[in-house]
């Protein structure tokens, strides 16, 4: 048999939460065709893999991609720490279906400019993304803020029938043109008005259309358990998955928390479909918001439109040149851009260890002096927390960055290796996986990635992007299953706790 590409001797970790196996894969156009002892197999290129590690191309759930897969197709911060997929639209945001001609409301604008916001449709989104021909495959939400913004007037109020009829007729047409779900940001105020009655409605045709809804819940401090109901009954009624979008115990006097929401996570995931997803760090990152300022937790400034000298420094600091508190200097700075210390090593680490959990670096690449995560999540989680702490199995630490991310989010095809799968494939060294990404030095290039193939393609290989780009928009094709999680509770549990 003659193939275009052929992996010998790998070490495999197959996505799926079993132990690593030895075997050779060999691709041919996008697909894996033969898996096994392949002695007969020749190859166009052949890739000696004894003692690295294969895994399915890394999954990333939760990211602020959607303009950048268009404007940066190279997509270097995530191909460099060998992701293959990226979800974008969360947060309640998305870049479709959306065109603005004004000021670009909080927190659409992490996503970049009012220029940047041209796709009316999800149609002309894909379109956008079928020309750019990014270096990683897409799979787009719809953002519920970006819909208000297309039909509202402001967004300090419920939305009225109309206005609900407007934007799920707007939901409906992009789900049919291929999102695979919808997001919702509710923390943030121009959505926090949002009252059920609306989220129900809109979440309904998510469920009709099996797609899946995740949210940024309406509070990840004192209420985050609260919010958790809310979220899993709104799902629920409207008959869709859920994906708790990086939960969190924020805020110094919600620390120690993340076992009580770990509970109503698998509560609520024994009568219906409830994931999560988490990043390795105890800092957020986001627009500057005036509800979080307080002087509790460490917070850095990482933009600010009308003060970008202030930039790259402690709001605290700004605060004492300008002689102000740090409400006072906070609003001064609006709009900005702040990294949030406000998490506990400890409650991160039960989140991530936790089965119902997947890997998402919710990284923001418009942002001049990004968080690590958007450089540093997946290695980090390999290295750091499985290899050297062994705070969950490699197997498993794996599976939620590729299998159990493709089911949840229906990508038929990825996640996986096996004959017949996509051909989207990370190979490293364990020994010499790092993330090397810092606060202080937040852009930088993991190390130990050997090679990353996107739809049988090679796209980076020894450090280098190969400037071969192969990504494509993944359409949502198969109906997701509001059923309940239980099988992924105990098969991931024995994975997680298998050191």
């Amino acid at each position: 048999m003659y193939v275009d590409l052929l992996i010998q001797h790998a070490t495999i970790i197959d996505g799926s939460g079993r132990d690593a196996f030895t075997a050779d894969v060999a691709i041919q156009g996008e697909r894996i065709v033969a898996m096994g002892e392949l002695e007969n197999t020749s190859a166009h290129d052949v890739i000696e893999a004894k003692g690295l590690i294969l895994t399915p191309g890394f999954i990333d759930v939760h990211t602020h991609d959607d303009t950048n897969v268009i404007r940066t197709p190279e997509m270097l911060p995530k191909l460099s720490q060998g992701v293959t997929t990226v979800v974008v639209g969360n947060c309640g945001i998305s870049a479709s279906p959306v065109t603005l001609t004004d000021d670009v409301p909080d927190p659409m604008n992490l996503l970049g400019r009012a220029e940047d916001f041209r796709y009316p449709t999800f149609a002309a989104y894909a379109q956008a993304i079928d020309a750019a021909v990014p270096s990683v495959n897409v799979a787009a939400l719809i953002g519920h803020t970006s819909l208000r913004s297309q039909v509202m007037d402001r967004f300090d109020r419920p939305a009225s029938d109309d206005e609900i009829a407007a934007m799920r007729e707007q939901l409906e047409t992009a789900l049919g043109e291929g999102a695979v779900g919808m997001s919702s940001g509710l923390a943030y105020r121009n959505a926090f008005h949002a009252p059920t009655t609306e989220m129900n409605a809109l979440v309904e045709a998510v469920g009709r259309a099996g797609g899946v809804y995740t949210t940024h819940l309406r509070d990840e401090f004192a209420g985050l358990i609260e919010a958790m109901d809310e979220a899993v009954a709104t799902a629920r009624h409207g008959q869709a998955p859920l994906v708790i979008s990086h939960l969190k115990c924020a805020g110094a006097g919600n620390w120690g928390n993340a076992p009580k929401a770990l509970v109503k996570l698998d509560d609520a995931a024994r009568s219906h479909g409830v994931h999560c997803d988490c990043y390795p760090y105890t800092a957020g990152s986001s627009t500057l918001d005036l509800g979080q300022v307080t002087d509790e937790i460490d917070i850095f400034i990482t933009w600010s439109d009308p003060h970008p000298e202030m930039a790259r420094q402690p709001l605290q600091a700004i605060a004492e040149a300008w002689d102000l508190s740090l409400m006072d200097a906070a609003k001064r700075l609006q709009p900005a851009g702040a990294v949030y210390h406000n998490m506990s090593e400890a409650d991160m680490r039960l989140v991530l260890s936790h089965p119902l959990s997947m890997v998402g670096s919710d990284g923001l690449p418009n942002d001049p002096h990004p968080h690590p995560r958007l450089w540093g999540t997946f290695p980090r989680v390999l290295a750091h927390y499985s290899r050297d702490l062994k705070l969950l199995s490699l197997s498993a630490a794996v599976r939620k960055m590729t299998g159990l991310s493709a089911t949840n989010f229906g990508l038929t095809d990825r996640g996986v290796i096996r004959v017949g799968a996509f051909a989207d494939l990370v190979l490293f060294g364990l020994a010499r996986l790092q993330d090397t990404a810092t606060y202080s030095v937040p852009v930088s290039l993991a190390s130990g990635i050997e090679l990353v193939v996107v739809n049988g393609m090679i796209s980076y290989r020894h450090g280098e992007p190969s400037g071969m780009r192969a990504g494509r928009l993944l359409r949502r094709d198969v109906r997701l299953s509001p059923a309940p999680a239980s099988a992924d509770i105990s098969n991931g549990r024995d994975n997680a706790l298998s050191h």
